[in-house]
């Protein structure tokens, strides 16, 4: 089954697309690629992802995470200067926030995550901070001159006042290490969580309840990721990952997340399915970690 533009749908070979006030999960695609700095290909991630999914199981080894409703939305719009491809993300996902349902963004590069999170603030939701996994501290002031970078997409959200939580970063530069001690960014690099292969760790007692969750995956060893733009080696491994993930749903709301920067290798379809399994992964523990609620699935 295809979307409105002939993307596939998520899961398609396994469930009928359902009616977008009926599902939880709102996929958001976002095939941006404007400011990679390296190799290239994240334009092609979403589609790609879409696709692999329908050699997914809708069991996840838990639960059955499409029991609360997946809904494949039609790809933003990201032709035009990169202000408005991030007024069209954030329009996207305000939408799916007043709705009372939970944005899910797969890009595209990590800029676009800024889109995202000015979708929530559009939408009035402002009491939440921002946990990411990432090779890369992406806390540059602007990067070959443009501040909508993929370089720079985290320094946007401390500027706007968000709390943020660095996860398995490997690589920064002297002036991002400055913006982590301006802003006050809380962080856990790869050298403290991957020689000791730490699983779960303590958000700071004034951490916001409400959690938006950002996934570079490059955050995740080369080993399991070689498909994207900026592999760094020393990276997380893959049940690592989804611990920690865990590990932050068990502790505050999950209001959201995006799984950005995947580039896939034409001829390796392994990382497709990789990619269409982890974002799959992802919607159990957030589904797991929700307390009861009745079909309507509203969040607030």
């Amino acid at each position: 089954m295809l979307s409105e533009n002939d993307y596939p749908i998520f899961l398609g070979s396994e469930i009928e697309q359902p009616k977008p006030e009926e599902a939880l999960f709102h996929i958001i695609p976002i095939p941006y690629e404007e400011t990679v700095s390296y190799g290239g290909g994240t334009g092609k991630g979403p589609a790609s992802i879409l696709e692999a999914s329908w050699q997914l199981e809708t069991y996840d080894n838990f639960s059955y995470p499409s029991e609360l409703g997946i809904y494949t939305r039609s790809p933003v719009n990201v032709s035009g200067p990169p202000e408005q491809v991030m007024d069209n993300i954030a329009a996207a996902t305000r939408e799916v926030l007043e709705m009372g349902r939970m944005p899910v963004g797969i890009g595209g590069e990590h800029s676009v995550t800024w889109g995202v999170i000015k979708g929530y603030l559009d939408a009035g939701i402002e009491d939440f901070g921002v946990v990411q996994i990432d090779a890369h501290a992406d806390l540059r002031d602007r990067y070959e001159g443009q501040k909508h970078s993929h370089a720079s997409v985290m320094r946007l959200v401390v500027e706007a006042g968000i709390p943020l939580f660095q996860l398995g970063i490997r690589a920064y530069c002297e002036e991002e290490m400055g913006a982590r001690d301006k802003y006050g960014v809380h962080y856990l690099d790869a050298h403290q969580l991957v020689p000791t292969n730490v699983q779960e760790f303590q958000l700071p007692e004034d951490f916001p309840e409400k959690v938006f969750f950002t996934l570079d995956v490059d955050g995740i060893d080369p080993s399991v990721f070689p498909s994207t733009g900026t592999p760094v080696p020393g990276g997380l491994g893959w049940y690592q990952t989804l611990n920690l993930f865990e590990c932050v749903a068990k502790q505050r709301q999950i209001i959201g997340f995006d799984l950005l920067e995947f580039a896939p290798i034409e001829g390796f379809h392994a990382y497709d399915f990789a990619a269409a399994q982890l974002l799959y992964k992802l919607m159990g523990i957030v589904q797991r970690s929700r307390p009861a609620v009745p079909r309507t699935f509203h969040t607030s």
